[in-house]
């Protein structure tokens, strides 16, 4: 019995962003005489319902032995993992992987907000190699540009998106469910904002937060609008995680010594994690 039919080797995709938030596609695919499309496949464990959903755009021959797909930042990409597949005349899709990547200009961009909603793609190479974009649209949006750490508390200054702030504004710390603070009652902190037109700071105190995970939120209309999570997506790297890694603050409390210190989640989303030390530490 002859062997099954080895699968299609993946084909190479350079990506390039521009300033508006939206991405180019270049495929290397030589020979394909036909139509062809780049698909990009929600993973479906980032879909409310579970369900898997498609974007498809048509590659376009763009030079000898190269496909061009674009994808504006009008098309709306609803926030997730997607992975990237070209699907040639005649064949099965075709997992894509990295090529060269341009992403100069999303780290130095600047949404205007007047669109009430902030979109951000940005493709990366998974674990195993392959080409994947990592979609965010937030409406509306608190960007963390800047985290300062000082003895005993950190302060956030950052810009809101979409939305205004009015008197009354503050911040919150939410423990987040099973991460161990704030006992039956979920825990809830808040703090004082300052704002002036768009941008924002305050500081939060660690003491007082008792062991466990805080997330951080904001509050721009005080009680009377929206709560935005504080996240930090507008520049090009896709996981924050292990690339902006900050000290921890040792602080004693009336509930006993902690070690406290910011992170930010697989999401980009920015929380706090506060660790029991022992009372000799």
């Amino acid at each position: 019995m002859p062997p099954p039919p080895s699968p299609a080797a993946p084909l190479r995709a350079d990506c390039v962003g521009d300033s508006a938030g939206g991405l180019t596609f270049d495929v290397a695919a030589r020979g394909n005489a036909g139509a062809a499309l780049l698909v990009l496949r929600r993973r479906a464990a980032d879909a409310p319902d579970g369900a898997e959903e498609t974007v498809s755009l048509p590659l376009a021959p763009a030079a000898e032995g190269r496909l061009r797909a674009a994808l504006p930042s009008s098309v709306s990409l609803p926030e997730g993992r997607w992975d990237a597949y070209a699907l040639l005349s005649g064949g099965e899709p075709r997992r894509l992987v990295p090529g060269v990547t341009d992403l100069r200009s999303l780290a130095e961009r600047t949404p205007s907000g007047l669109l009430g909603h902030v979109a951000v793609r940005i493709p990366y190479a998974t674990r195993q190699g392959n080409l994947t974009v990592r979609s965010w649209l937030r409406a509306p949006h608190a960007e963390a540009v800047e985290l300062r750490l000082a003895s005993g508390g950190l302060t956030v200054r950052g810009r809101v998106y979409g939305t205004q702030f009015v008197p009354g504004a503050d911040a919150e710390l939410r423990a987040r469910p099973g991460g161990g603070a704030g006992g039956e009652d979920g825990g809830l902190r808040r703090v004082h904002v300052t704002a002036e037109r768009t941008e924002f700071t305050f500081t939060v105190p660690y003491e007082g937060l008792v062991p466990g995970v805080w997330d951080l939120w904001l509050r721009p209309a005080g009680d009377a609008g929206p709560v935005v999570r504080l996240a930090r997506l507008l520049d090009d790297v896709a996981d924050k995680n292990p690339v902006f890694t900050f000290p921890r603050t040792r602080v004693r409390t009336p509930q006993g010594p902690v070690e406290a210190g910011p992170y930010y989640t697989r999401d980009n989303d920015l929380s706090l994690t506060v660790s029991p030390l022992d009372a000799d530490a």
